[in-house]
């Protein structure tokens, strides 16, 4: 049986740069491990009303299924306003609740953060971070995964353009691999 770890993307945005991200990571999982991803796509914003009152969307149930069914998660995101953008923070929010049923507890996670700038989406990253502290998720500290100037690092077709890059997320992703190994738990 081969180890899932959910790939998420940070935007929704069809052309998004964090999505072209994830589908160049979906290739570079090693022999055993399944990456696939993960859609945020069709989440309403989180109302605790829902679970409260069973009127739970049935995309939250989806959404909390398959969270609960990865071994481990790469969240690859963008950066908004200097923080984590809405629809990640939602969806982190839907697989937590309702208290008590945190779908993301202890499922090792990696954080890689892009930007069309040169901070490559330092907030973002960190912010997200601060979030699945609270979730009891560890993150993988190093290598750090920021990609700066995202925009010129990927082709007409959304396909990374250069070597440097690929062997530096490949890199990153098997470091991920070695730290998963060693920081997850059967029981998760």
């Amino acid at each position: 049986m081969k180890t899932t770890i959910g790939i998420i993307a940070g935007s929704l945005r069809k052309e998004s740069f964090s999505r072209k991200i994830a589908k160049a990571l979906i290739p570079m999982a090693p022999d055993g491990y399944e990456f696939k991803l993960v859609a945020i796509d069709d989440l309403p914003i989180y109302n605790q009303d829902f679970d409260d009152h069973n009127e739970v969307p049935e995309s939250y149930i989806t959404f909390r299924n398959n969270i609960e069914s990865l071994d481990g998660v790469i969240f690859v995101t963008p950066e908004y306003n200097r923080s984590v953008p809405g629809c990640l923070k939602n969806a982190i929010d839907v697989a937590s609740r309702p208290y008590g049923k945190n779908k993301w507890d202890g499922k090792p996670a990696a954080v890689f953060s892009n930007s069309p700038g040169a901070i490559s989406g330092f907030g973002a990253n960190h912010h997200l971070r601060q979030s699945l502290v609270f979730l009891n998720v560890p993150v993988m500290q190093q290598p750090e995964v920021y990609l700066a100037n995202v925009q010129d690092l990927l082709d007409e077709s959304g396909s990374l353009k250069d070597n440097k890059t690929k062997d530096f997320l490949q890199q990153a992703v098997n470091a991920y691999i070695t730290w998963f190994n060693k920081n997850h738990s059967t029981n998760s």
